[in-house]
Formats: structure tokens, sequence, C-alpha cells
């Protein structure tokens, strides 16, 4: 009988630890890529850990906002103002954010209580100590209100700036987690920030 010799050991045969060497090699080169590559490459890459913006709904600046509510203030001991039922309505053509409130005012120069509504607008910026999208410099939109009202228009509009500026202005409606900022020792930072129709989406750059 004619003896074969065994044959010599191939790593070819080995199904499973080349495969799974090739695969740590594999992620091991497209992590250092990606830390050396801007961070639009990488989202678009093989190695999307960090992606080139965040889109957040308005449902999620709803809920910011409507933790402010409700609000209750006198002014100036003329009037008491009480503002409810927020409703952020997004305005991709102005780029700003909307918010529209139920206005309740009452008054000693008034015969009767008024009600009504404030519309307030506010573009966005980001905020770095906090790492906050924040809503910034609001402004009054529109003061709807009814009855005797109008006989002070100037102060119930007085009154509706305040709002603004005290309910809205650098409120954060989004802050980001430090993971979401940062990877491979790389920091990033938020950008070019857009309202869409849907959402809002804020770009995400190498900082």
């Amino acid at each position: 009988m004619i003896r074969r010799a065994p044959r010599a050991f191939s790593p070819s045969r080995n199904p499973g630890k080349p495969r799974a060497t090739r695969r740590a090699f594999v992620l091991s080169a497209c992590a250092a890529a990606c830390a050396a590559m801007s961070l639009g490459a990488c989202a678009s890459g093989i190695f999307p850990f960090i992606p080139d913006h965040y889109t957040f709904s308005r449902q999620q600046v709803q809920d910011a906002v409507q933790r402010k509510f409700p609000y209750h203030r006198s002014v100036q001991q003329l009037f008491d103002v009480t503002l409810t039922n927020p409703v952020v309505t997004l305005l991709p053509d102005r780029n700003r954010v909307a918010v529209r409130v139920d206005a309740h005012l009452e008054s000693p120069l008034m015969q009767e209580p008024v009600s009504g509504a404030f519309t307030l607008s506010s573009e966005l910026a980001y905020d770095a100590p906090s790492r906050s999208v924040i809503l910034k410099s609001p402004t009054v939109d529109s003061v709807d209100m009814a009855g005797s009202a109008a006989v002070y228009a100037q102060q119930v509009n007085a009154v509706a700036a305040m709002a603004a500026t005290q309910l809205l202005a650098n409120y954060p409606i989004y802050t980001f987690k430090p993971d979401q900022l940062q990877f491979a020792g790389v920091n990033y930072e938020p950008g070019t920030i857009t309202i869409l129709t849907n959402g809002i989406r804020v770009q995400i750059v190498e900082k």
C-alpha cells in the first residue's frame, strides 16, 4: 500500500480566523481613514458613525416649547396675562420657527377680560457652551385680540413683545449629547441650521 504524505497546512483552508482577521483589518483601516477625512466624507462612506447632519422633528420642538407653558405674569400692575396652548409651526421659506399661543388678559382698565392669540417667530442658532440649538431674537408676528383690547393695542403689543423675550429668547429646543459631537478624538460642531417642512436639519462639521 502506498501511503500519501499528509498535506501541508494551508491558511486559506481555515475559513474562520483569516476572515475575522481581514474584517478587523478593514474596520481598523476605515476607522483610521475616517478620523483623517472630513465629516461629510465619513457620512457618505462605509464607516458612517458620525453623520454629516442631524435632523430633529417639529414634534421635538413642540415638546420643548410646551414645557414653558402655561405662562402667567403681571405686567406693570395693569395687566394679568396668561398664555397657554403653544402650537409650533416651521417656516422653511423664512428659515424661522413660529409659535402661536392663546392669550388671556385681565386689567382694571378693561371692562371685562379679553382673549385672543399671539404669534411669535424666531430664528435658530447654536449655543456652544450648552451644546444646544436655541431660539434666537424672537419677534412678534401678529397680535389678534378681541373686544375692548383693541383700545389698548399699544399695551397689548408690549405684553406680546415681553412674552417673546421672556419665553423664547435663547431657549434651547434641542441639546446634543457629547458623543454626538465627538469621534475618534476628533471634535465636531453644528454648522448651518436649515428649517425644512417636516423638521430642522443641523449640519455637523469638524471643529
